[in-house]
């Protein structure tokens, strides 16, 4: 976590005769190790998406879990929460972007389907393979970041949330979405 003060950033107030600095958080740099890794994963999208399809299948039938149930779910989460991240427990992916909103001191409401994909039961196994389906390009992997009711672009996850921070388009979107700042 790191501070910044602007040169035209001051407090004043009138029982005050000093001006103090205001502070202003910044948001991590990204994991450049976790980022390669992030970015490498979509050699093995085919077998995950057709693993997670399964899965969902399977588990969702078991549970009585539709993907219309969930799809309604993630909407209404959506509508009620300006910065949304899906995640599993034990991922790396997951951890790294988390610290990264963190870092960033915007709100946002964090959903754990689980520890990991393969512990996920017939709510999460369904929830990942809608997700999957609302991916630009497809993904099964987690997390999956929503800003403003859309999905981040990509696979949705950490690789296109470390883009939007070192692109500098972070902080606009939150911005343009309307996600505050923790008190």
């Amino acid at each position: 976590l790191s501070f910044t003060t602007p040169a035209d950033a001051y407090v004043s107030s009138p029982m005050m005769m000093s001006r103090a600095p205001a502070l202003r958080m910044q948001t991590n740099s990204p994991n450049p190790v976790i980022k390669v890794a992030s970015d490498g994963m979509g050699l093995l999208k085919p077998l995950f998406v057709a693993e997670a399809k399964l899965q969902a299948a399977v588990l969702g039938g078991i549970f009585g879990v539709s993907q219309e149930d969930v799809k309604a779910e993630i909407a209404q989460e959506c509508q009620q929460n300006k910065c949304l991240i899906y995640t599993y427990k034990l991922s790396p992916f997951s951890t790294e972007a988390v610290s990264l909103l963190d870092s960033s001191g915007y709100e946002y409401k964090n959903i754990e389907l689980g520890l990991e994909w393969f512990l996920l039961g017939g709510r999460g196994s369904q929830t990942r393979a809608v997700l999957s389906d609302m991916a630009e390009n497809g993904a099964s992997s987690l997390p999956k970041i929503f800003i403003g009711g859309q999905l981040i672009p990509g696979a949705g996850g950490y690789s296109a949330l470390a883009s939007l921070v070192n692109d500098g388009e972070f902080e606009s979107r939150m911005t343009a979405a309307g996600v505050s700042k923790k008190a």
